[in-house]
């Protein structure tokens, strides 16, 4: 059984060409195959030039990764139904955080709230510093199952880079009372860290086991989640987060600090979802969670 493919939005922007550059380089670290996708209702790209955008892209992506099976061609329709259609059988989708045409309000309008939201597999926003960043996986965590996800998907792709996995904890402050006549709660931030630092050893304790090579650092910090990941992000090579979480990771996707992860990180960022596709399931026997394979007559892609 083969790998699932990954599939990169391409429409001609360097910002796309970013995310090409990137999905060639984890289509050639994970052997899996390439498939690009260029779709032309925009409208100032006509069908011969989406044609000619696609081979280019196609030709790039082989120069990039050879050895790599590499596919791609120009559909006519909607950017996001293209995607969302070609993410139903794929390991990932890989977008520019910018474009032309529809692609041009990929993180701030319909496009991305399609794509990032209702993809069924994990979408990857090539957006930071142009090239690919070499430094570690990081990922954020608050011990949700969406957490969770991540954090399988941030060891796959720490263990697969055979570098190094930074785990970003955040806890909220406590709120001062409200009112002069209301006595503080007493506050032992030592204590709380302490308790913060334990939950957390204890969620990693079975991982590091499954990946002994992976060397796992952790940095917890009070305050916004998104803050401190975007702080982490300056030193990234891709930040992974699930699509929800609890407390300032609650409707990430959708609120202030999807939003600021999307438009401020420094580096790529994976948001993992839960896998809502039929006739896909976990490949057993490698060691490496997360990866999926086509289950028999399921195989066949649109």
């Amino acid at each position: 059984m083969s790998n699932l493919d990954i599939v990169a939005g391409i429409d001609g922007s360097q910002q796309s060409r970013a995310a090409l550059r990137w999905a060639a380089a984890e289509a050639r670290r994970t052997d899996a195959p390439l498939r690009i996708v260029t779709a032309h209702d925009v409208p100032d790209l006509s069908a011969p030039q989406a044609d000619e955008i696609a081979a280019a892209a196609v030709a790039e992506a082989r120069a990039l990764a050879p050895g790599v099976e590499v596919s791609g061609a120009a559909v006519s329709g909607d950017p996001a139904s293209a995607l969302l259609q070609a993410g139903r059988t794929a390991a990932m989708l890989v977008v520019g955080n910018r474009g032309r045409g529809s692609f041009a309000g990929l993180l701030l309008g319909s496009v991305s709230q399609q794509v990032v939201t209702r993809a069924s597999c994990p979408v990857v926003v090539v957006r930071g510093r142009r090239e690919t960043p070499s430094g570690p996986v990081t990922v954020g965590v608050d011990g949700s199952s969406p957490a969770n996800r991540a954090l399988a998907r941030a060891f796959d792709q720490a263990q697969g880079r055979a570098g190094e996995l930074l785990v970003v904890r955040s806890y909220p402050m406590p709120m001062p009372p409200y009112g002069m006549a209301v006595p503080p709660l007493p506050y032992d931030p030592d204590a709380v860290r302490r308790d913060v630092a334990r939950d957390l050893d204890a969620i990693l304790t079975p991982w590091r086991d499954r990946y002994p090579a992976v060397r796992v650092r952790t940095r917890i910090e009070p305050g916004s989640a998104a803050k401190n990941l975007i702080d982490v992000s300056r030193e990234a090579g891709l930040l992974v987060v699930g699509s929800r979480g609890h407390g300032a990771l609650v409707g990430s996707l959708l609120g202030s600090v999807g939003r600021q992860l999307l438009h401020h990180a420094d580096c790529p960022v994976m948001i993992v979802h839960p896998d809502r596709r039929t006739g896909l399931r976990p490949r057993r026997g490698s060691g490496r969670p997360g990866r999926l394979v086509a289950g028999r007559r399921q195989e066949a892609r649109p």
